[in-house]
């Protein structure tokens, strides 16, 4: 059998195995690893010719995401550990569902656009863990969580890593991308909310706090109040980071986390048992690890896909279609299968920046200028369209992480909210785009 076609079948059983983790009761990040070792082999085995460097540069890509991952998880785990998160949970007061739905995706929607969708999803989840008592409760308003992270992460050039792409290499600016598919975005959320309010009905329950429970604490609010300032601070410092530096994302989490280490070493250090419980080498126990390699494994299992040539081949199989909106629209649906990182970079490699001379000899290529059309509803698509699947963004892939929940169950309850969102907001996209701004 030809390796390229080996490849796609093996790519489609490994989903399949992850997609049903828990009827076959074998753990998706095990599966992942898997997938991901086979199809390198396979491809190295059986290709034209293996590159080791290829090899080198993508699990590098992949490294940052998961230092970048795994900094954020610890920073909001030692939060979580100091009680800082009461800060906010003691100002949520309403127990209504409706209510609670509104202001936890408005919330996310907004944070996400100046943190990140990765980063807000984590902190969020961890905020809904004080809030919501019930398992499947809290599963249902962390699925509403991914969808609004990733809608507010896609008008933000700093919100997604897709935008951020985009934005690095000229293809959008920052005040473009925002003017034009804010509305968009909104619609995108603001559709699934309003038809869930219409069905949601009840109280969530709250969880009992450690005093509720008779356990002592020894975390005053002052250092429950430092932590918290502290961790949210060192998340907004990650794009100041970037802007100032120019480094990469991970290296600014990183420097927040090792502010965070050394502070709690000093405030600890005089009280024993608080050491012993709140040091960060304790903390780092509970980071979800086992969420990091899997997000490693799907991660270089697409990345052999890339190097194989099957998402170019794609890339060009879209390319025929010709409707650069209907384009955009396919590759936001595929980019809730495979990530929507090398499917972007795909797409920028198929498609140059339009300068005028290109523009004077073909008037369609006015779509493809900085700031065209194609690239802002790219920016749009490959964001929310993640959120159709709970392994389609690295939002999804971390609260899929940290509440342990179900692929299908989350085909079943959100799908649909998020297919119908992500059309709903393309649709304005397209009437707002042909009718008001490029015509």
């Amino acid at each position: 059998m030809d390796y390229f076609i080996l490849m796609i079948i093996i790519f489609i059983i490994g989903y399949a195995f992850i997609a049903l983790e828990h009827p076959i009761k074998i753990n998706k990040s095990a599966t992942a690893l898997l997938l991901a070792a086979i199809m390198w082999a396979v491809f190295a085995l059986m290709g034209p010719g293996f590159d080791h460097e290829a090899l080198v540069l993508h699990l590098g890509e992949t490294s940052e995401i998961l230092f970048f991952l795994l900094g954020a998880m610890t920073i909001v785990e030692i939060v979580d550990r100091h009680e800082g998160f009461r800060a906010i949970t003691d100002r949520i007061k309403t127990t209504n569902k409706r209510k609670l739905l509104w202001i936890i995706g408005i919330l996310t929607f907004f944070m996400s656009a100046v943190l990140d969708n990765l980063t807000t999803s984590i902190v969020i989840c961890a905020l809904l863990r004080k809030l919501i008592a019930d398992k499947h409760d809290r599963w249902f308003f962390c699925g509403i969580v991914i969808l609004a992270a990733n809608s507010g992460g896609a008008w933000s050039p700093i919100g997604d890593v897709t935008t951020i792409m985009l934005w690095i290499k000229g293809n959008i600016t920052a005040a473009k991308i925002i003017m034009e598919t804010f509305i968009p975005s909104l619609v995108s959320l603001l559709v699934p909310l309003t038809a869930i309010s219409f069905m949601l009905k009840g109280e969530v329950v709250r969880p009992e706090s450690n005093l509720s429970k008779g356990e002592p604490t020894t975390i005053k609010s002052t250092q429950s109040n430092i932590i918290f300032f502290l961790g949210v601070g060192s998340l907004l410092f990650v794009p100041i980071f970037k802007t100032i530096t120019h480094l990469p994302p991970y290296l600014g989490i990183l420097f927040g986390l090792g502010v965070m280490w050394v502070v709690t070493e000093i405030m600890h250090v005089s009280n024993k048992e608080n050491y012993s419980r709140l040091n960060v080498s304790s903390i780092l126990q509970k980071v979800d690890v086992p969420s990091v390699l899997f997000f490693l494994g799907i991660l270089m299992a697409v990345a052999c896909l890339q190097t194989a040539g099957h998402l170019d081949l794609l890339s060009k199989s879209l390319d025929k279609i010709g409707d650069i909106y209907v384009i955009n629209l396919i590759i936001g649906v595929l980019s809730s299968i495979v990530d929507n990182v090398p499917l972007v970079a795909a797409a920028m490699g198929m498609y140059p920046i339009a300068d005028a001379s290109m523009i004077a000899a073909n008037p369609e290529m006015i779509h493809f200028a900085q700031d065209g059309a194609f690239w802002e509803f790219l920016a749009y698509c490959a964001g929310t369209g993640g959120s159709i699947l709970i392994i389609g963004s690295a939002a999804g892939v971390a609260v899929m992480g940290m509440e342990k929940i179900d692929f299908i169950w989350y085909l079943k309850k959100i799908s649909i909210w998020a297919l119908l969102g992500y059309f709903a907001g393309g649709g304005v996209f397209i009437l707002i785009s042909k009718f008001i701004l490029h015509t």
